[in-house]
């Protein structure tokens, strides 16, 4: 970039005894540049290290040498034209240069003319686009891309504004105009804009002017996008006017680090002007060829000048040119030219025959050659993208240190800022998005705020509401010029917190004949009358909109004020405590608990027995008698005395609420109104109140849709409160701080439901502002010291009627009580569930068919089972004693009944013996006979 000079190469063809596809001799290169720069006098050693390489290998052109001539342009953009046209009369096939913008303006049309191709490695203004430059190629990153890594150096540190001093040419205004481009894109501007003469026409003068205006301004971010002699010009002022001192930003574009490099030693006087300042230098990653170059370069200059990253791009450049013209050749393409005669020649004699310009033939076919370039060279990959951006751009960041200068990270266009070089990290991770340590003007390592106070003569213009009422927030004190109230306590009390000192002066704002729009209060703001506004400013949508807020110092949001009578004692007060659904459920657990303590005690205790009528009676007597803790029945059994225990606990607790909020409805004033929130101020046809210059007029018109027509604007709390008294509105709608101030002194109203919007006051600042941030930070701290609420207590303290924001007290509900309830109700399920237990055992016990198992059919089986349940609901209904006595009655009968059975059994197996003692004796007695008989 900081060249003024064109070089060309100039391809002549030699004629040579073959013919058609013949390569030429010798290809004769013209450079023109401004020997008494930097980068001049790097690119021209560089250059011609490059051809003689070229020259040496036969492989690249195939035994076609390249000749080299200079024209030196001298800073003139006029010779640096005539010298491009004499090379165009030359039948010239290819340009590397111009090495500036404005001749790269001028002689790129007629490059699209004449189809040769110019590469430019210095020349990266952005605005050369290939759309209107097709044959323009630039072969080093443009300025675009150094802007962006600008942008995000500025982003990572937190600065807002930046102050651009830069050259008024093609390349420094474009140069700009692409930072203020990339600074946009994050929220970020250039606050100022200083332009210095071309160079190297500017002067020291032209230098302090500029300076002296940016030293009064707000921004300590400097951005100096210039050349050499002009940058460091600008170093050497700023250092006398004390700006390279703490606070001081300074990030200088590439031209900065090519003197770094290119110059050896610096002069005492300008290494002491730029310590501190950051700079950028175009990345090339390291590799053989690159480290043997640089080997060289001692012996290619003659120790008279370092290399910088643009010599590497010259280099680059010619072996990319040479490559191309190879391929151009091997693809059977031929040198060719031919006249311009539609220009005609010069008239009245002259040097430049504008009739004798010609047109390359070849020259499309060698720009898609060039574009096509996919090698290596010193600088990395020689290769672009179809908008013809080189690959990979990216910057080494640089930080000037006493006695040198430190690499503080890297940036490229796909990994941000890194501390990790850009060939090994292809995405921006966030391990490695920040920067080594940077020493900062002024020898500090403490990161610059970036801004100060103007020190213009001008103290910030601090604008504050003219209210006329509720002038406890703010207020002029009569007779003055004197702020005062709540506000401007917390405002002065936040200034004293900030660690820079604040010049500002209060101005009004309003007629003093009624409360100000706030809206247009912050618009005076967007439109540069007032510097910030300190008030009762809420902070809604359409005010942010336009400004910045601080952190809210006090909520405020829109609440409902209405009137309201007293509520008179009624004959059925004493059900208010409890809400019917409470009432129901607390009965229906006295009806349970008695039910339950009747089946835990009915079977061993007498006073739950007894006739049907008589035990309901009891269970309705025990059930609500523990009410008052009156219950005169015992209680037997142990799981009756765990439930009873648990339910009185319980009783206790609903009497004593009972008791206290039957107590609070009766003594405390009670007031009601029709008016119950914001749900039924809308949906009512009544008028509403709002205050003048509040945002409550919009919200309910915007958001709540209700129709102008009701509403009636009032200015003071007086017109409240009589046009609440008169019933010229239904109800006021206001902020709460407001709200609260009036009803300290107003006892007939009472604000009704809740807060129906979540909204506070802060002060209000410029977009962008600095000091916006600065001011919440000192607020969060009166905060959090206490001074906040002091200030508070001060101006805002007042007795207040006894009134809450329901005067009504809210009833009893079940949701109080329902862990209670749920304890209650698993401690009857358990007692049951064990009594249950106990008794089925029992039964199982002593049934007496439990004994008696046989075999029965199935229709003896269901019969069994009724019969069975019949008896365990009587062994249930039995008393306990009772039950034991049947059991053992029936058990000694079947005793007996069996030992009876025994004996009869053996009675009789005794009569059976004798019986056939008998009968055989006869038998025997018979036969005798017989025997006898037949004798006989």
């Amino acid at each position: 970039m900081n060249l003024v000079w064109v070089v060309s190469i100039l391809i002549i063809c030699i004629p040579g005894s073959t013919e058609g596809a013949s390569r030429p001799a010798a290809v004769n290169v013209g450079a023109m540049c401004t020997v008494g720069t930097i980068n001049g006098r790097v690119s021209k050693i560089a250059i011609e290290a490059a051809v003689n390489d070229v020259n040496s290998d036969p492989t690249i052109l195939g035994g076609t040498k390249l000749s080299i001539t200079f024209h030196d342009s001298n800073f003139s953009g006029f010779l640096g034209i005539i010298g491009a046209l004499k090379f165009m009369e030359s039948d010239t096939v290819a340009i590397i240069g111009p090495q500036t913008a404005v001749m790269a303006h001028v002689l790129s049309h007629l490059a699209n003319e004449l189809h040769v191709p110019l590469l430019s490695f210095t020349a990266l203004d952005p605005t050369l686009s290939s759309l209107q430059y097709p044959y323009f190629v630039q072969t080093a990153p443009n300025d675009l891309f150094q802007m962006a890594a600008i942008a995000e150096m500025v982003s990572y540190f937190g600065w807002t504004e930046v102050a651009a001093i830069f050259t008024d040419d093609d390349s420094g205004r474009n140069g700009v105009a692409a930072l203020g481009d990339k600074l946009a894109e994050k929220r970020h501007k250039i606050c100022y804009k200083a332009a210095l003469p071309p160079e190297p026409k500017a002067t020291r003068d032209d230098v302090k002017n500029q300076l002296v205006m940016i030293r009064m301004m707000e921004s300590r971010v400097i951005v100096l996008h210039t050349f050499a002699k002009s940058g460091l010009i600008v170093f050497d002022v700023a250092q006398e006017l004390g700006m390279m001192e703490s606070g001081y930003v300074w990030i200088a574009t590439a031209w900065l680090s090519t003197v770094l490099d290119s110059t050896s030693p610096l002069s005492s006087k300008t290494a002491n002007s730029i310590q501190g300042a950051l700079t950028l230098r175009p990345h090339t990653p390291d590799s053989e060829r690159k480290r043997a170059f640089i080997s060289r370069w001692n012996k290619l200059s003659n120790g008279s000048i370092g290399l910088n990253p643009y010599g590497l791009y010259a280099y680059d450049t010619v072996w990319m040119l040479a490559h191309a013209i190879n391929l151009l050749l091997d693809q059977g393409g031929t040198i060719s030219f031919s006249n311009i005669t539609s220009l005609g020649g010069p008239k009245g004699g002259g040097t430049v025959n504008l009739g004798a310009l010609s047109i390359f033939h070849g020259g499309k076919q060698l720009l898609d050659n060039i574009l096509q370039t996919n090698t290596t060279g010193l600088t990395g990959p020689l290769a672009f993208h179809p908008d013809r951006s080189p690959l990979n751009p990216a910057y080494d960041l640089i930080n000037i240190i006493e006695n040198g200068y430190q690499r503080i990270g890297y940036w490229s266009n796909y990994s941000g800022i890194s501390v990790v070089p850009p060939e090994t990290s292809s995405n921006r991770s966030t391990l490695n998005q920040h920067l080594h340590t940077v020493v900062w003007p002024g020898g500090t390592t403490v990161k610059p705020r970036g801004w100060v106070f103007p020190n213009n003569g001008k103290q910030l213009r601090i604008g504050v509401p003219n209210r006329v009422s509720y002038r406890d927030f703010v207020s002029r004190r009569n007779g003055t010029d004197i702020v005062e109230g709540y506000c401007i306590d917390i405002f002065l009390a936040a200034i004293k917190l900030l660690p820079y000192a604040v010049p500002y002066e209060f101005v009004l704002f309003g007629d003093g004949l009624k409360n100000p729009s706030y809206y247009d209060f912050v618009k005076m703001i967007a439109s540069g009358k007032f510097d910030a506004a300190v008030g009762d400013i809420a902070i809604v949508t359409n005010r942010t909109k336009i400004a910045d807020f601080t952190q809210p110092y006090i909520e405020s949001g829109l609440v409902v004020v209405a009137p309201v009578r007293r509520l008179n004692s009624r004959a059925w007060a004493f059900l208010k405590p409890f809400s019917p659904l409470m009432w129901g459920v607390t009965a229906a657990f006295f009806l349970i608990i008695g039910l339950v303590m009747w089946i835990l005690e009915h079977r061993i205790n007498d006073e739950f027995r007894g006739p049907p009528r008589k035990q309901i009676v009891t269970i309705l007597w025990f059930s609500f008698s523990t009410m008052f803790f009156a219950h005169r029945e015992n209680t037997v059994s142990t799981l009756g005395r765990m439930v009873l225990i648990i339910w009185l606990f319980i009783v206790l607790i609903i009497n004593s609420s009972y008791t206290a909020s039957l107590t609070s409805m009766l003594t405390v004033q009670q007031l009601e109104s029709p008016i119950t929130g914001i749900d039924t101020l809308v949906t009512s046809t009544e008028p509403i109140g709002y205050q003048i210059g509040s945002f409550a007029q919009n919200y309910l018109v915007e958001e709540l849709n209700i129709p102008r027509s009701r509403l009636v604007p009032l200015g003071s709390p007086e017109a409240y409160a009589d046009a609440l008294k008169k019933r010229t509105v239904a109800a006021v709608v206001d902020e709460k701080a407001y709200i609260e101030l009036f009803l300290s002194e107003n006892c007939m109203f009472s604000i009704r439901g809740q807060e129906f919007t979540k909204s506070g006051w802060g002060f209000a600042f410029p977009r962008d502002s600095p000091l916006a941030i600065d001011m919440s930070t000192a607020i969060l701290t009166l905060s959090e010291n206490g001074d906040l609420q002091k200030i508070h207590d001060k101006w805002l303290s007042r007795k207040t009627c006894a009134q809450t924001s329901d005067l009504i007290s809210d009833q009893l509900q079940p949701q109080s009580f329902w862990g209670l309830y749920l304890i209650c109700g698993i401690a009857c399920l358990i007692a049951l569930f064990i009594h249950f237990l106990l008794a089925l055992r029992q039964f199982s016990r002593h049934s007496p068919e439990a004994e008696d198992q046989t075999e029965p059919s199935s229709h003896s089986r269901r019969t069994s089972r009724s019969a069975r349940l019949h008896t365990f609901l009587s062994f249930i209904d039995e008393k306990a004693d009772e039950s034991k006595n049947n059991n053992k009655t029936k058990r000694k009968r079947k005793e007996m009944m069996v030992s009876n059975g025994k004996e009869n059994c053996e009675n009789d197996s005794r009569n059976i013996s004798k019986r056939i003692q008998i009968n055989n004796s006869q038998e025997i007695h018979n036969n005798a006979d017989n025997d006898t008989w037949l004798t006989r």
